[in-house]
This record gives C-alpha cells, sequence and structure tokens, in this order.
C-alpha cells in the first residue's frame, strides 16, 4: 500500500537579507543611559533625562528653545563657576607668595618703626618738653657765676636744639675774662657753659690806673689801685711787642710757686726778660721764652739749695749752666 504524499509546507515571511559585516573581535557599544549627578537629581533646572529610543536632536535643526528661567540659571552658574576660579587663582598666588609678603610686612614695619622714631625724636626735642629752665656755669676762677648765668637768661624757656649760640656768644663777649667757653645741653632742661678764663700775668701802670693784661695783652680789668698778687709789667713797645709776648709766655711757664712770689716783670727786647722777687729784690735773668718749661724746672731746683734769701741773682738764661750770684 502506498504511502500518501505529503502536504506542502506553509510559505515563510520573507525576511530582509543582512549584509554580512566582515567579522570583528571588537563589540559594537551598546547605548546606555545619561549619568544624572546625585546632587542634580529633583532640580528643576537640570534637563530631563532623554530615553534611549528617543534620537538626538538634530544640530540642523538649530538650537533647542531655552525658556527664560533656564538661561539666568545658566548665566548664574557661568558667574559663580567664573568667580570660584578667580578665588582659587588667588588663593594660589597668596600660598606662593606668603614668604615675600611676610618680607614686605617685616621690612614695611621696620621702615615705619624707624620714621616714626625719627619724628618722635624731632618732634620731642624741638617742643616745650626739652625746654631751658636752668643755665649752670662752670670754670670760673674770677668770674662771677651768677652774673654770667644771668646774662644769658634770654636763653630760658628755648629748646636745647634751639639755643641761640649768636646771642651766647654777644652776652660772653661783655666778659673779658672769658678766653672760650662751650655749651652743653643735658636733656631735658639744663644748659650747662663751660668757661676758660684768661690767665692774667700782670699789670700795666698807666695814668688811667692799673690794667690787668693777659700773655696776649687783652684788657682784662682796670683799676685805681694795684691788684693784689699781680707783678707790674715794664714792657719797651707796650702790649703789642715781641717783648710783650716773651714776657707773656715766661710768666705763664712759671710754676705757681715761684709764679706768687714775683712782683716785677720787665724786657726791652723778646731775648732780655727778667723777673724780680718781691720779698727779697732778687732778680732772675730769664732771656727769651725759648725752653722755658725747662727753666722754671731749673730755677726750681736752684732756689731749693739756694735760696733767694741768700743770692742776688739767678741767671737761667741757658739752662745747661746756670749762674747764681
Amino acid at each position: 500500500m502506498r504511502r500518501p504524499t505529503p502536504l506542502p509546507a506553509p510559505p515563510r515571511a520573507q525576511r530582509p537579507e543582512r549584509a554580512h559585516a566582515p567579522e570583528s573581535h571588537e563589540a559594537e557599544p551598546e547605548p546606555t543611559a545619561p549619568i544624572i549627578p546625585f546632587g542634580d537629581r529633583g532640580d528643576a533646572a537640570s534637563p530631563p533625562a532623554r530615553p534611549l529610543s528617543e534620537p538626538a536632536p538634530d544640530a540642523a535643526d538649530g538650537p533647542a528653545p531655552v525658556s527664560g528661567d533656564a538661561s539666568r540659571v545658566r548665566l548664574w552658574d557661568v558667574w559663580k563657576a567664573s568667580h570660584a576660579r578667580r578665588r582659587a587663582l588667588r588663593a594660589e598666588v597668596r600660598r606662593f607668595t606668603v614668604h615675600q609678603r611676610r618680607r614686605r610686612v617685616v621690612w614695611l614695619s621696620t621702615l615705619g618703626a624707624f620714621v616714626l622714631l625719627i619724628a618722635g625724636s624731632f618732634g620731642a626735642a624741638y617742643s616745650p618738653l626739652f625746654a631751658v629752665h636752668d643755665i649752670h656755669v662752670v670754670g670760673t676762677k674770677t668770674l662771677d657765676e651768677a652774673a654770667v648765668a644771668k646774662a644769658l637768661a634770654g636763653q630760658l624757656g628755648t629748646p636745647l636744639p634751639l639755643v641761640d649760640e649768636a646771642a651766647v656768644k654777644a652776652a660772653l663777649v661783655k666778659f673779658p675774662l672769658v678766653q672760650t667757653y662751650t655749651l652743653q645741653a643735658r636733656p631735658p632742661h639744663e644748659l650747662v657753659v663751660r668757661i676758660v678764663e684768661r690767665t692774667p700775668v700782670g699789670v700795666v701802670s698807666s695814668a688811667a690806673g692799673y690794667t690787668l693784661v693777659d700773655a696776649a695783652g687783652v684788657a682784662l680789668s682796670t683799676t685805681s689801685a694795684k691788684p693784689k698778687n699781680q707783678p707790674v709789667l715794664t714792657i719797651d713797645g707796650g702790649t703789642r711787642s715781641e717783648a710783650f709776648r716773651a714776657a707773656g709766655q715766661v710768666m705763664r711757664s712759671l710754676p705757681s710757686t715761684i709764679r706768687t712770689k714775683v712782683t716785677a716783670v720787665s724786657a726791652s727786647t723778646a731775648d732780655d726778660v727778667t723777673l724780680t722777687l718781691g720779698d727779697t729784690d732778687t732778680k732772675i735773668i730769664w732771656g727769651s721764652a725759648d725752653d722755658s718749661a725747662r727753666k722754671g724746672l731749673v730755677l726750681q731746683t736752684m732756689m731749693k739749695s739756694k735760696p733767694p734769701s741768700k743770692v742776688h741773682s739767678y741767671d737761667v738764661s741757658s739752662p745747661d749752666a746756670v749762674l747764681v750770684r
């Protein structure tokens, strides 16, 4: 018995044939969903996630319309980002220049302190805080200190750096005994005047009386009576002659023990100065003023061995060969 013929198979749906792509070992990337930051979830300003099936907008279609609120938010975000960037840059600059800024602060602080100190010192020195309240006169032997201080009273109340030296000089010129002077400021209120007096060498007799003079021939005072302990000077040519200069130098070089005993000095030239001791009327032939210091020491030694009471004259014009008569 024959088997019946099988029924024909139903027709298949025609499928489009795929083009056989070349085999590649790299798998094709699968589309993934966009990553949404955790902090931006639920934020109204964040754009909604696009489904994978939704095609991306084409650039040819033009920019997507943006609402006014979204535009403002984006500008604000840009401004905040720019501000944060500038802050970060400033922080980095400050971090890398910290040592330089510290050195600058130290230098500026030192300079400011120095300027402040100088300005304060000058301001205080030239202010009434350092005004003259006391005038102290030192170095006087014959002059009256009170009289000198009174003559300088015009400087009271003047700041120490502003003491008028010209006015001080004009006041001290009135005192002939003042040879030199110096001013010393003792803050806060004392002005010290150091005076070096002229040393009188004798008196010159004239019709006006007895004039006290120093070794330079400066007249110190004139009195009608002869001053005590001052020798009478008899000099040819007056106080401006070479003989007077030699006699003055001799008197200033005498030891004090001999100087107080001299009652008269005479000289016709600079090389024949003669002294007279008043108690015994003993003559001292001095000669010139050369080597006067040595002559004085030799005479002092000779007077101890041979007192003036037993001697008529001492000749020390040559100190190496003293003659005693």
